[in-house]
């Protein structure tokens, strides 16, 4: 009899091996330049993450670098959109309808703040993430009659003084957005009061003496280009590793710390991408928009996005809380469309309060679902009776990045504020969107459009009432005009 040998064969060894050692190489290092090739997928991959993930805070410092730029920077500069904001403004969906002041602070560089917010206003205060850190106005907690926010930098640990609605900030960088809400006007809204209103604010350091601290400047931001988008190009990494250096570490999770660290985004430590790397940088930031923008264009499979079951309007937090929490979720997908063509997200763009928060359905889409397109001549029909206690508006955007549509028009925007826009026998109205206005259009009732450019509707609803939430009122979807 012959004896078993103690050794398996070398074809039962390959027989049992294990799953991952057959998928990868039977169990052999990856040829050199597979493997080199995978690593500089991976970083790819990794930067277009980094690029989706961090597009909120790239987004404010877009604005805040475009701002400081044109009006300068300090605690004392707020600028104010006077005559109200036009095209001119390159930013993610402004609101030409009310009049903005907006501004941008580092509790890092002052310490504790003050801000003595006016009556009226329709306001926030955000990170640099753009994660509320309080409402201000009729949802925030001085229901519109005005009063003094403490905001605190996230290492403060001393007393926090009686008297003020104190809030400590997950960021040294803050995001003062500040909306007065216009009078009427015969041809045009009167901003004369929302103006007045917004200069009353002051800001101040809480432990400053009164005679240390700046006059307040309130720079006009009207009639002028502006540039506050941001970057498509790689300053896009330079501007994320500044903000890296600048920030706690307690601002950013340690899991996206590691994504960035594995693009050589380490705060404290020199980032200098290889040349390789710096191709690969471009390539991200050049497609990861391009990956967002297709999201939005073919829209969400599960269709929460959908205002109403019979319209194309877009919720743009599909159904979510202004952090975009679904219910077991963080919807990452949306908050990065959200980003991409918009700014500012509070609770009192979310949440069903009557008559004092602000909703904004809007469609890319025409009554037949194809995209709007500024060559085609369309017509929007609301109903009487918009359930908007302040104002609707309605404007048109970009839809690549939310900027205003730009023509001579300058203004692609209509609301309830301007008194000679025609209304029907009913109370209902008719809006036309178009390269050239139709014959049978009035001039106020008219926003023209950029041929063979898409754009994005918007219709806004400030104060808005129940009739919007129980949808027994309901814009009428765009129709286009044969």
């Amino acid at each position: 009899m012959t004896a078993l040998s103690p050794f398996p064969s070398a074809l039962s060894q390959e027989t049992a091996a294990p799953p991952l050692v057959k998928q990868i190489n039977n169990g052999n290092w990856l040829p050199q330049e597979e493997a080199e090739a995978l690593r500089d997928e991976l970083y790819y991959q990794r930067a277009v993450h980094a690029y989706i993930t961090m597009l909120p805070a790239l987004n404010t410092i877009g604005m805040r670098d475009g701002s400081e730029a044109a009006f300068g920077r300090g605690y004392n500069v707020l600028p104010i959109w006077k005559d109200r904001m036009d095209s001119r403004a390159w930013i993610p969906t402004p609101n030409g309808d009310v009049i903005y002041s907006l501004t941008f602070l580092d509790l890092k560089e002052t310490g504790p703040l003050v801000v003595a917010a006016p009556r009226d206003v329709i306001g926030m205060f955000t990170d640099l993430f753009q994660r509320t850190i309080t409402d201000v106005g009729l949802i925030g907690p001085d229901r519109a009659r005005g009063g003094l926010y403490l905001l605190l930098p996230p290492d403060y640990e001393g007393e926090i003084p009686k008297g003020y609605f104190a809030f400590k900030s997950s960021t040294y960088n803050v995001m003062l957005f500040f909306r007065t809400v216009m009078g009427k006007g015969a041809t045009a809204p009167d901003p004369t009061k929302a103006v007045a209103l917004a200069e009353q604010t002051r800001i101040y350091p809480l432990w400053a003496s009164e005679k240390d601290v700046k006059p307040m400047q309130f720079p006009n931001g009207s009639g002028k280009r502006v540039q506050m988008m941001y970057p498509v190009d790689n300053t896009y990494w330079d501007k994320l590793k500044a903000f890296v250096d600048h920030e706690p570490v307690s601002a950013i999770d340690p899991e996206l710390r590691g994504v960035l660290a594995s693009i050589g985004i380490i705060k404290g430590q020199p980032f200098e991408p290889t040349v390789k790397q710096q191709e690969l940088l471009k390539k991200a930031v050049e497609t990861a928009p391009k990956m967002i923008l297709a999201t939005r264009q073919l829209g969400r499979p599960d269709g929460r996005e959908l205002y109403y079951n019979d319209r194309q309007y877009v919720n743009q937090w599909a159904g979510a809380t202004s952090e975009w929490l679904q219910e077991s979720y963080l919807d990452v997908d949306q908050r990065a469309g959200f980003f991409q063509i918009a700014y500012s997200s509070a609770p009192a763009m979310v949440m069903h309060t009557l008559g004092a928060g602000s909703k904004y359905p809007n469609t890319v889409k025409d009554s037949n679902g194809e995209f709007l397109n500024g060559s085609n001549t369309y017509k929007l029909h609301l109903p009487p009776n918009a359930p908007a206690a302040l104002f609707w508006a309605v404007t048109l955007y970009n839809i690549t990045d939310g900027t205003m549509v730009e023509t001579p028009q300058l203004m692609p925007s209509i609301n309830s504020l301007n008194e000679a826009v025609a209304k029907n026998g009913d109370g209902s109205i008719d809006l036309w969107f178009g390269p050239s206005k139709p014959a049978d259009a009035p001039d106020t009732n008219f926003i023209q459009t950029v041929g063979g450019r898409n754009f994005i509707a918007a219709v806004r609803l400030y104060g808005t009432g129940v009739e919007f939430f129980d949808q027994s009122w309901k814009p009428d979807d765009v129709v286009k005009v044969e």
